[in-house]
């Protein structure tokens, strides 16, 4: 597609709120926009929300972190400016983790595609054989289970 991204081997997310940064387990980065980051150069750290089209974060043990905490971190808030505002946040709950009121009952693993839309999250689950929409690639051809199936 020609499009002036990458996925950086370390890169940092940072609020502009916050006084620590997160280290994503996938970041997106738009190159076009990394001369506006001041701390890129230094410190491989960005904070403006043209710089990262898409972060996802794998689910782990602390699955909170990423279900409430980043998700507030990474929108912005109509309210407070000072959130990032990054236009798409993918939340990979492979080993099912997550609290029954987002993953379901019984548990499955799910993928979610978060949609920044008038400043907040638009969260849409997708499991099993479900194609994957993403506003960044709509032309995206996957599934959450070829995603899941990938980790095996």
């Amino acid at each position: 597609m020609n499009l002036p991204y990458t996925i950086p081997k370390t890169a940092l997310v940072k609020t502009p709120s916050a006084e620590s940064a997160y280290s994503p387990d996938v970041l997106l980065l738009n190159l076009d926009n990394l001369d506006n980051e001041p701390l890129f150069q230094k410190q491989s750290t960005v904070s403006q929300a043209a710089s990262v089209p898409i972060v996802i974060e794998v689910v782990s043990s602390n699955w909170r972190d990423d279900y409430y905490n980043k998700l507030g971190d990474y929108a912005r808030v109509a309210s407070r400016r000072e959130e990032m505002g990054i236009p798409e946040y993918w939340i990979a709950d492979y080993a099912a983790l997550g609290a029954r009121k987002f993953i379901g009952n019984p548990k499955q693993p799910t993928i979610f595609v978060c949609e920044l839309v008038d400043g907040e999250y638009q969260m849409t689950p997708f499991q099993g054989n479900t194609a994957i929409s993403s506003p960044t690639f709509p032309q995206l051809n996957l599934t959450a289970q070829h995603i899941f199936n990938a980790a095996n």
